[in-house]
């Protein structure tokens, strides 16, 4: 097979200054790439998850490793390569750049996140190997990715600038018992008078929104500081209290409680169980929820 001639790009990340590599192909255009949210679909243990548009996303929780046995194309209708720096999100806009951080050594890594996944609830991103590989990433590793705002927009508007349309979008539905994941985690975002007196440090800024982005994002790994944070359960947020304690009903059996918090003049209430010694002991404990009819539990790293 013979290849297009290749040229080198220039793009900042993080302060590095590393090569993207075109191969012919027009800023965006990633072999079939369109941009897409996409219908509800229904993972591992019968949840479902609501797919939405979240440029400003920023979550914590536990990375799991794509399979070899991958189907050819991804949720975007890019070719899947273990090889590439991509990753699967169970509702994220398709394609989005997400800056991934192992918190359990530091390091961080540009990802393109192209695929729907992963089916577990308990995990938050599923990468390729050798994105976990740069990151030193094992399944059940604790990490945090934030969406890059600028050049994930520059991206989408790059490939539906293409397309006749906008794909229709299932609403998710409108309940009280929804899971405000667009708030930065507690205890790393921010660093209150808590416990926590500090969390990992703040990531670099965001390439700029004018850099061509491509399928091959470069290996630049840039080093952090390791902050080895706390299993919990996150079981939702609610306005009133009153739902809070119909959550925590269902949580028997488990170290369930009400956490008030309070942003501005806006009070909320958090239902939380945890902390956890070990992933094993946290995965138990969120099957005991879902189980337990509370469907938006996830494991998130405090």
């Amino acid at each position: 097979m013979t290849l297009a001639p290749c040229r080198l790009r220039a793009l900042a990340v993080g302060g590095v200054i590393a090569a993207l590599t075109s191969c012919g192909q027009p800023a965006g255009d990633s072999s079939g790439a369109r941009y897409t949210v996409g219908p509800a679909w229904q993972g591992a243990l019968g949840v479902w998850f609501y797919p939405s548009a979240h440029f400003t996303a920023d979550q914590t929780g536990l990375a799991a490793i794509a399979d070899d046995d991958h189907p050819d194309r991804t949720a975007d209708g890019e070719m899947f390569d273990q090889r590439k720096l991509a990753a699967a999100h169970q509702t994220l806009q398709l394609p989005a750049i997400v800056r991934v951080t192992n918190l359990e050594n530091g390091r961080q890594l540009l990802v393109r996140v192209n695929d729907r996944g992963p089916r577990s609830p308990g995990r938050v991103i599923e990468l390729t190997r050798h994105a976990a590989d740069l990151l030193g990433v094992a399944p059940g590793s604790q990490v945090r990715l934030q969406v890059q705002e600028a050049v994930s927009r520059r991206l989408a508007e790059t490939l539906q600038a293409g397309q006749p349309s906008p794909q229709p979008i299932d609403p998710a539905p409108v309940d009280p018992v929804q899971e405000k994941d667009l708030e930065p985690p507690t205890g790393i975002a921010r660093a209150p008078a808590r416990r926590i007196a500090a969390g990992p440090p703040p990531p670099p800024a965001d390439p700029p929104a004018a850099a061509e982005v491509t399928t091959d994002l470069p290996d630049a790994v840039t080093q952090g500081t390791p902050y080895h944070g706390r299993l919990l359960i996150r079981a939702g947020d609610f306005g009133r209290l009153e739902f809070a304690e119909r959550v925590q009903a269902k949580l028997t059996g488990l170290p369930a409680r009400i956490e008030r918090t309070r942003i501005g003049r806006t009070e909320s209430y958090r239902v939380a169980i945890g902390p956890f010694n070990s992933v094993a002991a946290a995965d138990a404990a969120l099957d005991q929820a879902l189980k337990g009819g509370v469907t938006d539990a996830r494991i998130v790293v405090e």
